[in-house]
């Protein structure tokens, strides 16, 4: 039951900003942890090995310190699990891009400009909605369904180690040269935590919305994504509500050719659209709650 008042907490509270303008975030100091790392050891020689050092690190003092808040009693247990979840701070960011669209262009690009790492200066109203609702679909999984299932399964330090692996990977998991080798370990982790719940929650999509029957299709498409995970929840969100995602877009001035998931979609999409998967965040987040609510039955 604890997970079920977490969620409930969040999704009632997001992220105050009274308190995380007075307080540091633990996400941000997650970034510290990860940052100081970075800029100690992702140097010399064995890069490779001193990034699995690095994440064997992390993991012990995320385990540790989600060992030592259990200590503290279930009232600690769903304070730090509700911060921990992000359904209400995503869909608030997701409707902000929506409502930008109806203002104007530049704000549109603004506002994508804060959930998305690709380039928006040029991008067209149809681009930023797309770009909203892929962000919505992937950061879905990693920022609720993934942290609800390893607090499922590993309670506190569950849910911190996940945290902690995938704020790495957001950081140093990167294909440069500065983070190739340092950034394997975390990229690996990270994708070998989030094998599950990407899974999960393109299922919670599909039967959230009855569209069983684009399963096969689902399944054909997310293995094109880069991500071995992302294109799971990305595959899935763009089969209910009948857009087409992915595609053409710019990094860092150069422009990548992706190719479309569920291509025959509609491509021509805005505001509506962005609202329709705000729609969707909750649809997936009540069966993830109502699955939740059951298990507890069940096992309490």
């Amino acid at each position: 039951m604890t997970l079920v008042l977490a969620m409930l907490l969040d999704a009632a509270l997001g992220e105050p900003r009274w308190l995380w303008d007075r307080v540091p975030h633990p996400a941000v100091l997650m970034g510290r942890a990860v940052g100081w790392c970075d800029a100690r050891l992702n140097q010399g020689p064995a890069r490779r090995r001193r990034g699995i050092i690095t994440m064997i690190l992390l993991g012990l003092g995320a385990l540790a310190l989600g060992t030592l808040l259990e200590e503290l009693g279930p009232v600690v247990e769903v304070l730090v699990a509700a911060i921990l979840l992000a359904q209400r701070s995503l869909v608030d960011h997701v409707a902000a891009v929506g409502d930008a669209l109806r203002v104007s262009r530049g704000d549109a690009r603004r506002a994508v400009a804060q959930i998305v790492g690709r380039d928006t200066a040029a991008m067209e109203p149809s681009d930023v909605a797309r770009g909203a609702i892929e962000s919505a679909a992937e950061n879905l999984s990693d920022g609720v369904i993934a942290p609800a299932f390893w607090f499922l399964i590993a309670g506190l330090p569950g849910i911190l180690l996940y945290k902690i692996t995938n704020t790495a990977d957001s950081m140093i998991g990167y294909r440069t040269n500065k983070y190739h080798d340092f950034g394997w370990a975390a990229a690996r982790f990270d994708d070998l935590l989030n094998l599950i719940p990407a899974r999960l929650t393109a299922m919670l999509i599909v039967a959230s919305h009855a569209i069983w029957y684009a399963w096969p299709a689902i399944v054909a498409e997310a293995p094109r994504h880069r991500s071995p995970n992302a294109g799971w929840p990305e595959a899935a969100m763009a089969r209910a509500l009948g857009v087409a995602l992915a595609g053409p877009r710019t990094y860092h001035g150069v422009l990548t050719d992706f190719p479309y998931v569920n291509g025959t979609g509609h491509k021509d999409i805005g505001a509506p659209e962005v609202d329709a998967a705000c729609r969707a965040l909750w649809r997936v987040w009540a069966g993830a709650l109502g699955l939740a609510i059951l298990l507890a039955l069940v096992f309490h």
